[in-house]
């Protein structure tokens, strides 16, 4: 089969995620009475949205020039894809949690978890994508291989700041 085909689905699948994103803005739970405060007090969800956009917006140039490279796809190829765009049209949802928990000392830490999880899932289905596909380029294995690292690191260091990585050493908890 030709890629023209995946590459169509997947740019659908891309939008629509990418579109899902403004739901976890969360403007359906607008107050009576005083917005302008309750538009500002938005901020952790109008930050989560735009890292998510512009994540998902690099996944999708990503997607873009790994296609560029294979002439054709076969079924385990398929399937790999299918597999990575679950992940990608799941985006939205640890969006929204680390949004809705961003200002909670207890649940920020495990809202960063299911984004770094679901980020760092999606750059191994990126890498095994590749991986099946290329079976020809070091080279290029080892270009994708840093753009796999960098989801994988940039998933590991979301909400941490100076605070929470100091309190972490001085309470002696390694996790």
């Amino acid at each position: 089969m030709q890629t023209s085909r995946v590459e169509a689905f997947s740019d659908g699948v891309f939008a629509i995620a990418i579109t899902l994103l403004i739901l976890s803005v969360g403007i359906d739970k607008a107050p009576h009475g005083d917005l302008g405060t309750y538009l500002v007090d938005l901020w952790p969800a109008y930050l989560a949205y735009a890292v998510s956009f512009l994540t998902i917006g690099i996944m999708w140039v990503n997607h873009h020039l790994l296609f560029d490279n294979f002439a054709s796809v076969d079924r385990p190829m398929l399937l790999l894809n299918i597999l990575l765009l679950m992940l990608i049209a799941f985006v939205p949802f640890p969006t929204r949690i680390a949004a809705e928990f961003a200002r909670s000392e207890v649940d920020r830490r495990n809202a960063a978890l299911l984004y770094g999880i679901t980020m760092t899932t999606t750059a191994i289905l990126f890498f095994a994508l590749w991986m099946y596909g290329s079976r020809r380029s070091i080279a290029s294995l080892i270009m994708f291989a840093a753009i796999a690292l960098f989801y994988a690191l940039s998933a590991a260091l979301f909400g941490r700041t100076d605070s929470t990585v100091a309190s972490t050493a001085s309470s002696g908890d390694t996790s």
